[in-house]
This record gives C-alpha cells, sequence and structure tokens, in this order.
C-alpha cells in the first residue's frame, strides 16, 4: 500500500495496519474514505485496497476485477451518469505523446466545423485539455469545450452536433460528453457544459494556470509519462490518478485568478 494512500486512510480515521480484512473489506474501505475525502478517494484507491488483500500491485488485477470495481464504483465517483448504449469503443491506442504543434490546428478545424453546426446554440467553443497546453505531452485527442445555455437542453444542439460527425457517449449533470463514431479516428472528444458553469470555468482555469506556469506544466508532464507505464491499459485508471493534481492545482490556480483578475 502507498505512502498516499496510507495517509488518507488515517485522514478517514482508519488504521493501514487493520484494513482491508475480514471485518472490513476493500469495499467498505473505499466508501468510508469516499464520504470523508470526496474526489481525492480515486478509482486507483480502489484498486489498490483490493491489490493490498490479494498481496499484488493495482496493476496486476485482472482487468475483468478492474471492470466489476469499474462498475461497482461509478455512481459513487461521478454522481448520476448515463452511459449510451452502443457509443462505445474498443482497441483505440491509449498513450502519450510529445506536444505536437499541429494540435491547434487541428483544433481550429474542429472549431470551424462545430461553429458552423451549432450556429447560435454554442456561446463559446474552446479548446482545453493538455493539448491545448503549448509544451505539455497528452493524449493526441483534442478536447473541446462547447459552452451551451443549458447542457441539458439537448434539443437546442445535440442533433446539430450530430451533423458534425458526433455521437452522444455520456450524460452526467451539467455535462455531455461526444466523440465520433467507432468507425472513425478517435481524434476529438467534444464537452459540453453549460455556459458560466463550475465545469466551464475549471478547465478553461486549469488550461490558463498550467500555461502561465512551466514548473506546473512540467510537473504535470511528469506524472503523465509515470502513470501511463503503470495505467496504458487502463483509460479511468490513468485519468483517476491525476485527479489529486489537478485539484491541487485547481486550489493553486484560484489564488492566482484572485490575484491577477483573471476570468473565463
Amino acid at each position: 500500500m502507498t505512502r498516499a494512500l496510507q495517509q488518507r486512510l488515517r485522514a478517514a480515521g482508519l488504521d493501514p495496519g487493520q484494513v482491508p480484512g475480514p471485518e472490513l473489506g476493500p469495499w467498505e474501505v473505499w466508501l468510508r474514505l469516499h464520504d470523508r475525502l470526496g474526489r481525492r478517494a480515486t478509482l486507483v484507491d480502489l484498486y489498490e485496497l483490493e491489490a493490498a488483500g490479494r498481496g499484488i500491485r493495482p496493476e496486476e488485477l485482472p482487468a475483468a476485477d478492474r471492470d466489476r470495481l469499474k462498475q461497482a464504483s461509478r455512481q459513487v465517483r461521478r454522481g448520476w451518469v448515463e452511459v449510451l448504449p452502443g457509443s462505445g469503443r474498443s482497441g483505440d491506442p491509449h498513450e502519450v505523446t510529445g506536444y505536437d504543434p499541429a494540435w491547434p490546428g487541428m483544433f481550429a478545424a474542429w472549431q470551424d466545423r462545430l461553429a458552423a453546426a451549432l450556429g447560435d446554440a454554442a456561446v463559446r467553443i474552446e479548446h482545453v485539455g493538455s493539448t491545448a497546453v503549448p509544451g505539455l505531452p497528452a493524449k493526441p485527442i483534442i478536447d473541446i469545450q462547447v459552452s451551451v445555455p443549458d447542457a441539458g437542453d439537448e434539443s437546442a444542439y445535440l442533433g446539430r452536433a450530430e451533423s458534425a460527425g458526433l455521437i452522444l457517449r455520456l450524460r452526467e449533470e451539467g455535462h455531455r460528453l461526444l466523440w465520433p463514431p467507432a468507425a472513425r479516428s478517435r481524434e476529438v472528444h467534444v464537452h459540453v457544459c453549460g455556459s458560466g458553469s463550475t465545469w466551464e470555468r475549471n478547465h478553461l482555469l486549469f488550461r490558463d494556470y498550467l500555461r502561465a506556469h512551466p514548473a506546473a506544466r512540467d510537473g504535470y508532464a511528469a506524472l503523465k509519462r509515470d502513470l501511463i507505464s503503470r495505467w496504458r491499459h487502463d483509460r479511468n485508471a490513468y485519468g483517476a490518478a491525476k485527479t489529486g493534481f489537478v485539484l491541487d492545482t485547481l486550489a493553486a490556480a484560484a489564488g492566482w485568478a484572485a490575484a491577477t483578475g483573471w476570468h473565463p
């Protein structure tokens, strides 16, 4: 069990030397951890607790067991979420590559396509995620944030977005994820959120803070390289393992935003 997880267990009032065990299994321990720490209790923590009881590393958990844990914990980790049947993809490469100067141009092409399709349904269309930060290694997938007046009003934008070559992947409160169907290249993820929402603000703030702070960007790059070496086979775990860094960075970015007058 990693030192970081041991510290989080102690923060939740649990003795790392006693859990998991016969009376308090990995699932029950993780639920207590999540109740106390919220988003900082991640899917990887659940993997690690499960693996600790077997004397193996979390990366060594069989895929079937990891899938079981993902499904069991999804609602706890994400709240209400609906994954659309038939929208999945399989076999896509999962890798982190060096920064590609072509990424802004790829975003611009998609921005034009989405603007033409969405018209006045979109309040703004922004390049977010790691590919939007010059010099930052990333998965070669362009993340695009489309702000709309009401993400829940799909009738205002979904059909138009689908005409641009996208399908709806999932729904969750305040957010919709669209991507190309399985027959097409996975080159873009489109995140629809409410204009003025916390979702919109956090993604723009995180991007702009990393653009303005090379040390934070480089720390994120090092973390990404380490995590992809461990979780190349598991996209969900790779994303979950970045949670602590993202939350810490957003906390620092909030102070920076207040000091500099930054706004979305």
